[in-house]
């Protein structure tokens, strides 16, 4: 596929995506990498934008420039974010210990910083205050506790890529040095690598992921 028609592709995707407006995000394509630019009017926008590009075939890789510019009537003090996010935390159930987290607000821009026992709660949290009005941004520092055991890790994680109808877990290489992983190999989609990434992330221990995996399919 050419990147002229790649780009269309993604432009007639966002167009047809009801839950954003996509008269002001711009599309370019080189070599199947994309990059999204303009502006949107809520953070879960820009975050549907990116997911809508990721899913069109072709698309190796994403650059995401896209800045949220809020509407007067939904911007909210800096203060009022924060405790809207502290309270969203306490209730959540996935997060066992929201004393761990700590919180900053900076025109809008949320950083979770703190520790917590899974992925799946680090995961938790970003999505608990994703639609929270006012949010124009979120950085997720939170680490995984960490939990020594290569040989579970690495076993773990092989025997979920194996289970995945999408996977092929043969060309997956996986490296595991104490609790972090290293990904290489080959997969014929964004989605194949997302998939092999959540699964590493899912391991019982894994502190940190580097994905080196190359998408080669057209």
């Amino acid at each position: 596929m050419s990147d002229l028609s790649l780009r269309q592709d993604i432009l007639d995707e966002l167009e047809y995506e009801p839950s954003i407006d996509a008269a002001n995000i711009g599309v370019t394509v080189e070599n199947g990498i994309v990059t999204l630019t303009g502006h949107v009017q809520s953070y879960p926008e820009k975050h549907t934008a990116e997911h809508v590009a990721r899913r069109v075939k072709g698309v190796r890789a994403i650059a995401e420039e896209i800045v949220v510019r809020l509407p007067d009537h939904k911007r909210t003090a800096d203060d009022e974010i924060a405790s809207r996010v502290l309270k969203i935390l306490d209730w959540g159930a996935a997060i066992s210990e929201p004393n761990n987290i700590q919180i900053k607000v900076e025109r809008g821009y949320v950083t979770l910083v703190g520790t917590v026992d899974w992925y799946f709660q680090r995961s938790a949290a970003e999505s608990a205050i994703y639609q929270l009005t006012g949010v124009t941004g979120i950085d997720n520092q939170l680490r995984i506790r960490p939990r020594m055991d290569v040989v579970d890790i690495r076993h773990g994680i092989t025997e979920a890529l194996r289970r995945h109808a999408e996977i092929q877990a043969a060309e997956i290489g996986i490296e595991v040095s104490g609790s972090h992983v290293t990904l290489r190999g080959k997969v014929q989609s964004l989605r194949e690598r997302t998939v092999a990434e959540q699964a590493a992330w899912s391991a019982k221990g894994v502190s940190g992921v580097t994905d080196y995996l190359e998408v080669v399919g057209k």
